[in-house]
């Protein structure tokens, strides 16, 4: 009897002691699963960020790499030099308009003033892509075999002008016309780097007087 007791006895310690192990093992791993569950976390996180910034990047790389800022200076042949414009060739004026990053609040040196029609065009690039919308500008002279001006808005186009990559040669619809005198300026962009020569086109409502 006595020894039935004692061996109830070693088996009620033994079971203790198994008890105290799974239950030491449990608090253990739940450690190690919130662990991996807080790094795949971090992870994800991580890659949002790394994909709202390489997003970013693309988007600001748009504006630098498709335009081509400044130009040869060339014209089309029978585009007409004005001859009172507001501006003079050689004056200084100040840019009132924003087609690209730097380009707002800049002080321009005229390099010529013409008088024509300008348009807003819309159009796919030549080289793929998405459909540029209104832009700004495109005169007349760069219109190939364009007629009259000025012509209506949904008119069809094929442009004759590289203000842009994928420009030349692609077909566009005329969003908007205005007859006025357009200036080809010299700039240095209001965030910095290198002097902007011949560039096409402003018109004469998106520029001001030096004060």
């Amino acid at each position: 009897m006595k020894r039935n007791k004692i061996i109830l006895g070693l088996v009620s310690i033994f079971a203790v002691f198994l008890l105290a192990a799974c239950g030491g093992e449990t608090e253990e791993t739940n450690p190690e699963e919130n662990t991996v569950t807080e790094t795949e976390s971090n992870t994800e996180e991580e890659m949002d960020m790394e994909s709202e910034s390489d997003s970013n990047e693309d988007m600001e790389g748009m504006d630098h790499s498709e335009m081509d800022m400044s130009s040869s200076g060339e014209v089309p042949e029978d585009l007409r030099e004005a001859e009172n414009p507001t501006y003079d060739v050689g004056s200084q004026a100040i840019i009132e308009t924003d087609h690209m990053e730097g380009m707002n609040g800049a002080e321009a040196t005229i390099a010529g003033a013409y008088d024509t029609t300008v348009y807003t065009v819309s159009y796919t690039p030549t080289t793929g892509g998405e459909e540029v919308t209104d832009h700004k500008w495109v005169i007349h002279e760069e219109l190939e075999d364009a007629g009259e001006a000025p012509l209506e808005s949904g008119t069809e186009v094929t442009l004759n002008a590289d203000h842009m990559e994928g420009m030349n040669g692609a077909t566009a619809e005329i969003d908007s016309a205005e007859e006025t005198t357009v200036y080809m300026v010299d700039f240095v962009p209001t965030t910095g780097g290198e002097e902007v020569t011949n560039h096409k086109w402003v018109t004469e409502n998106e520029l001001s007087p030096v004060e």
